[in-house]
């Protein structure tokens, strides 16, 4: 009996191999759902319909693109959280409302680890540090120099309490130990009109809201927030080699999935991104928005959002930040 019990157990577990399998081969056979958790015409629509038309021409199956904006992006990755976990409703996530927004004190109806089963993070758009052209600095040191010298005469825009532009201003305080007052605005374009009119001295914020004005003489750009300098933009340095090693705050955009999804669709739906995000035309595409192509693994982009919610979370704590 114990011998005829352990022959099926593997039996079964044999079967649900196969099944798992041949779902993946088949996969898809009908619509696929993308689920955006911002408004129309943003950077993560665009990239979302950009793979998405890929991968529909690859698959021979339709993916349609279902926009659920509200609340810094929280109403539309609860949805997707939510959604069945057979591959046919996905997520494209990003940064703030799987990062940044778990490390406010209000609770999320859904946990970025346990709820989401990554699967690869197609890019990252690069935050340049701009200023006014009245502030008497070209140098993340002169910046900070001319910080410390006028504390809380300085100030800078974001595009809104907790969002990533608030917290990448934060993170330099914090590693500066400057004050500098924060300014927040409904949205980038308020935010980035605020700085070029002289409201306030200086803006994080991505490349695509700046450089119109920056061109225009409006702003001057004097850093990019990435680890390495932007191919797009060489001659800017990056905060970190100005001075703050390991300073990085970028904005990503990756798929995701609900947590329960099977493997081996996870593997699929990986593969054939990935095939997309390597390709010539894609990349050529991601880098006239001014962003990265970046295309790692599922056990990657674990890592990249555990490894984010840290610390965007002693970020918050450090600095008191509060959310809208």
């Amino acid at each position: 009996m114990i011998m005829r019990g352990k022959c099926s157990g593997l039996v079964a577990a044999s079967l649900l191999a196969v099944s798992a399998q041949a779902l993946a081969q088949s996969y898809p056979v009908k619509t696929v759902r993308l689920i955006v958790p911002f408004p129309p015409g943003g950077s993560t629509e665009t990239l979302a319909r950009m793979v998405s038309v890929k991968l529909a021409e690859m698959w021979g199956q339709q993916i349609i693109i279902d926009n659920r904006p509200g609340a810094g992006g929280i109403i539309g990755t609860e949805l997707g959280a939510k959604a069945a976990p057979d591959g046919y409703t996905l997520l494209m996530g990003s940064g703030a409302p799987l990062t940044i927004v778990p490390g406010f004190p209000a609770k999320l109806a859904y946990d970025p680890l346990k709820d989401f089963a990554p699967i690869i993070n197609v890019a990252a758009v690069p935050n340049v540090v701009a200023l006014h052209p009245s502030v008497p600095a070209r140098t993340i040191k002169e910046l900070v120099a001319l910080a410390k010298a006028r504390p809380d005469q300085l100030s800078f825009a974001s595009n809104g309490a907790g969002s990533p532009g608030h917290l990448a201003g934060e993170l330099l305080k914090s590693m500066t130990h400057t004050r500098i007052t924060h300014v927040p605005y409904k949205g980038s374009a308020p935010a980035t009109m605020a700085l070029a009119s002289g409201e306030t001295s200086m803006t994080f914020t991505t490349t695509t809201a700046v450089l119109p004005h920056a061109k225009a003489g409006r702003i001057k750009i004097i850093a990019v927030t990435t680890l390495q300098r932007v191919p797009q933009f060489p001659e800017y340095p990056t905060v970190a080699e100005s001075g703050l090693a390991g300073y990085e705050a970028i904005s990503w955009f990756g798929l995701v999935a609900p947590a329960a999804i099977a493997p081996e669709l996870v593997k699929k739906i990986h593969a054939d991104t990935l095939q997309v995000v390597n390709s010539s035309d894609m990349k050529s595409r991601i880098a006239g928005l001014g962003a990265t192509p970046i295309g790692n693994t599922p056990e990657q982009f674990r890592a990249q959002i555990r490894d984010d919610l840290a610390k965007w979370a002693r970020i918050i704590k450090i600095s008191g930040a509060q959310a809208d």
